[in-house]
């Protein structure tokens, strides 16, 4: 008699449960806001086991998790995260900017550390339930946003490197204002030489909280030393990877006078940021003549490929380093100033309004698509 294995069920909007914060708060003022450190009223959790599979989905009111001292996210690491934003427009609508581009990278995430994957468009459309519950907490005000945090981990109660047997999905959101509030302020990065951030063969390529506890004390190295952020270089040639927990654009001069757009490939070591890939999409729409940006008057080239410090440095000399920056959900876009190399600063020119020539008009159109007032598939319809 030959059996067939029966698939275990994948998470199921259908089955939502909601349980009403009764201690509901009023939304602080958006001026007293600090990036992680506001929550809303509810949270979503489902919890999964591998006997069962994913279970009854709840949004529930904001607040403490039961785990036990022998969970094994407590000991091995095992938790992925992603980082997205709602936005609200002038009218009242809300909007989520590319979340499938989340779902797809959390479950790359999840597979890698052997956790359980799961239908993103499901997630996704519960995601969207909770920032219904609790959207009068996405501020109003120019630049604002909320913070939306997913994040899964593994419960499974035993001491053991092994796949776990329990996990628990949850997100959580988190008012945010501008990460510049006073506007752009580039910052300096300290050329790290003494730590990696990752490794061919390693994490790096994926969003997982293991990568960003290592980077902790290089962070407070690089502060130590009066820089604001960590350049992650690799290898005896010092190749830059990413720019703390950004990803890294370098912008040359070319001797045509155009300039040349270059950022590290995904060669597992690079984190595969939804920003990054909305850079290098705008950009190639620009040099295509597909989708100009308005203020970049110079031919542009898009590059994936390998960049040196030395490249860096050699650039800066010769007066062919138009500008670098970092791009990441926070921020956005980050512009730098100066990189601390080998006990002396290599500086990056910036302009009066602490942006680049590239920098600036890919900011506002992406800024623009995020916010609504420039209406793009991209942006995904929560409520109005």
């Amino acid at each position: 008699m030959t059996g067939e294995m029966t698939a275990l069920p994948d998470i199921q909007p259908g089955l939502l449960k909601f349980i009403k914060n009764t201690n509901a708060r009023a939304p602080p003022p958006s001026e007293s806001l600090v990036f992680g450190r506001t929550f809303t009223d509810h949270m979503l959790t489902i919890p999964w086991s591998l006997i069962d599979g994913w279970k009854e989905p709840t949004i529930q009111p904001y607040g403490p998790l039961s785990l036990e001292p022998s969970a094994t996210c407590l000991h091995y690491a095992q938790t992925v995260f992603e980082g997205m934003k709602a936005y609200r427009d002038d009218t009242g609508k809300v909007t989520l900017f590319r979340p499938d581009k989340n779902m797809e990278r959390m479950n790359t995430s999840a597979a890698r550390l052997a956790l359980p994957t799961f239908h993103g468009p499901a997630l996704l459309e519960l995601i969207k339930e909770l920032v219904r519950t609790d959207k009068h907490w996405i501020p109003s005000e120019p630049g604002h946003s909320l913070y939306i945090r997913p994040t899964l981990i593994g419960t499974q109660r035993a001491i053991g490197i092994n796949p776990p047997t329990e996990a628990l999905l949850f997100v959580i959101c988190s008012p945010v204002g501008p990460y510049y509030p006073n506007g752009f302020k580039p910052i300096a990065l300290y050329g790290t030489t003494e730590f990696n951030r990752a490794a061919p063969g390693g994490t790096g390529a994926f969003k997982i909280g293991a990568n960003y506890a290592v980077g902790v004390l290089p962070q407070k190295v690089a502060a130590n030393k009066g820089y604001q952020q960590n350049l992650w270089l690799y290898g005896p040639e010092h190749d830059l990877t990413e720019v703390g927990t950004m990803n890294m654009f370098v912008v040359f001069r070319k001797p045509s006078g155009g300039y040349e757009l270059v950022t590290p490939p995904l060669d597992g070591m690079i984190l595969p940021g939804i920003t990054r890939d909305s850079v290098l999409t705008l950009a190639r729409e620009h040099a295509a003549g597909k989708s100009p940006l308005a203020e970049l008057t110079k031919d542009l080239e898009v590059s994936e490929r390998r960049v040196t410090m030395k490249e860096v440095k050699q650039a800066a000399q010769d007066g062919n380093l138009v500008e670098l920056f970092g791009a990441g959900t926070a921020a956005v876009i980050s512009p730098v100033d100066r990189i601390g190399y080998l006990g002396e600063d290599v500086l990056i020119p910036t302009e009066a309004d602490g942006m680049g020539p590239v920098s600036r008009p890919i900011w506002k159109e992406l800024v623009g698509r995020q916010m609504g007032a420039i209406d793009h598939e991209w942006s995904q319809f929560v409520t109005k």
